[in-house]
């Protein structure tokens, strides 16, 4: 018999919570980069990818 370990409720929430921060950080910097006109925002992987960086 195969045996699994869930993960538990509030551990995959605050997974989430942590996502949904990241996500809410680079797009107020994007935004604010936008009505400036810094066309660095297409150059900041944070900006474009921010699930993928650093945890």
């Amino acid at each position: 018999m195969i045996e699994a370990e869930l993960p538990s409720p509030a551990g995959f929430a605050a997974r989430l919570a942590r996502k949904a921060a990241a996500l809410a950080r680079a797009r107020g910097e994007s935004a604010i980069r936008t009505r400036r006109r810094d066309p660095s925002r297409w150059r900041r992987a944070a900006l474009l990818w921010p699930l993928l960086g650093p945890r």
